[in-house]
């Protein structure tokens, strides 16, 4: 890995997915086909791209049971145990409709109400994503969505990877559709025979999915449009740099354009480290993706102290953040951007992939400085509660009249004016 000092030109690396005009064009024109014909286009494209020809677009309740009572009892157990840790999560996160009433009787407040319809998109292709599928149903559960939809690819065989389907069941999803990519993400916002519009898109994919979900927000809402996965670690002297390495690779793995980067003031850990990566390259079976995104988006800056160090992470505002530091519940004090924060040796960052409850949709490109991860809000809607007292209203009714003229709308003014007459 790349080691240089601060001082040098700070940045990391991202690959943003805005896009080619070609792909994006060919989003736009697989879109406007699922709207004009539906199913139909739906199936060829499955057959096209995913190439399985299909009788039917929705996953059986047989097929569900054939993956559930065929899949190893023993990850069931695991992946009931990991949903069972992020429902938990995000319970603590619901928030109650709430009212408060003043001196004059005028009460106001806010109405929470969850999504009437939300679609989980599951991304497919050479690995399955049983996580992706807790990290996306699960909040919306919470939330109290009636309707939750999920789509995923499916493989040349016509089937999803059993895995996925086992994930859906154990959280309860029920409408499943064998349609991935671009054409799952229009089924989703426009609907077709077979697929019911829903309201909101969430789920990560390749390209062409991102540019999918960018063309249909506003007709539905979208969780975000995520990069390739990121992860900084800030360490000093008191981490150990062959779990340090182990961390960082867990990310390069992921895509050849993935970031990993090591903040440290510590010259020598730095040094340590980069030895410890490729060492670890050496016997890893996705070795070649992993070097690639090393050599390219991977870096190790070398801060003069501590405080430079901070200041460096929260400028790159990443994704993923590792603190391997004495103190390190000090540090994360005056940590302000980053998506998911993992603190101490035992706090690696697969373990919030998989396991210990937070959410792992989390923002990219340095979205960490305005934005959150995936949580129960993202699956309700908030509407103001006003009933204002008529006390209220006598004190007030020429001031808000005269505030509506101040803006040149005189019906706003007699709308009010009119109840005094």
């Amino acid at each position: 890995m790349k080691i240089q000092s601060v001082a040098a030109e700070l940045s990391l690396k991202r690959s943003v997915d805005s896009g080619t005009d070609e792909q994006r064009m060919a989003v736009r024109n697989i879109i406007q086909g699922v709207r004009s014909d539906g199913d139909a286009a739906l199936l060829a494209y499955t057959k096209q791209f995913d190439k399985a020809q299909l009788d039917h677009l929705k996953v059986t309740e047989l097929e569900i049971e054939e993956a559930y009572n065929e899949f190893p009892e023993e990850m069931i157990e695991v992946i009931r145990q990991a949903a069972d840790n992020i429902y938990t999560f995000h319970e603590k996160q619901l928030r109650e409709t709430w009212t408060y009433t003043d001196s004059s009787g005028t009460i106001l407040g806010q109405k929470m109400t969850p999504l009437d319809s939300v679609g989980v998109y599951v991304p497919g292709g050479t690995a399955a994503y049983p996580s992706s599928v807790l990290m996306n149903v699960l909040p919306a559960k919470v939330a109290g969505v009636k309707r939750i939809v999920m789509t995923s690819p499916p493989g040349a065989d016509g089937c999803l990877p059993a895995g996925v389907l086992v994930a859906a069941k154990i959280c309860g999803v029920q409408e499943i559709y064998k349609v991935g990519g671009a054409q799952a993400i229009a089924a989703l916002a426009y609907g077709t025979e077979s697929i019911e519009p829903v309201d909101k898109i969430t789920g990560p994919g390749n390209i062409f999915v991102a540019l999918a979900k960018r063309e249909v927000f506003g007709t539905v809402d979208i969780d975000m449009i995520a990069g390739p996965s990121e992860i900084v670690v800030l360490a000093d002297d008191s981490a150990r740099p062959a779990e340090i390495a182990a961390d960082l690779l867990s990310q390069a793995e992921h895509d050849t354009r993935a970031s990993s980067v090591l903040v440290t003031p510590s010259q020598k850990l730095a040094e340590e480290t980069a030895k410890e990566v490729e060492s670890q390259l050496n016997d890893l079976p996705r070795a070649s993706i992993a070097r690639e995104s090393i050599e390219n988006y991977g870096a190790i800056y070398v801060t003069k102290d501590m405080k430079e160090a901070i200041d460096v992470v929260n400028g790159l505002a990443p994704e993923h953040l590792e603190v391997m530091t004495e103190n390190a519940m000090d540090v994360v004090k005056d940590i302000r951007h980053a998506g998911a924060i993992f603190v101490g040796r035992f706090s690696s960052e697969p373990i919030g992939d998989y396991f210990a409850g937070p959410n792992h949709v989390l923002p990219t490109n340095g979205t960490a400085r305005f934005s959150s991860p995936l949580n129960v809000d993202d699956f309700m809607k908030k509407s103001s509660l006003i009933i204002y007292s008529e006390q209220s209203f006598n004190e007030n009714f020429k001031k808000i009249a005269a505030f509506a003229r101040l803006e040149g709308l005189e019906a706003h003014a007699r709308a009010v004016e009119i109840r005094k007459a």
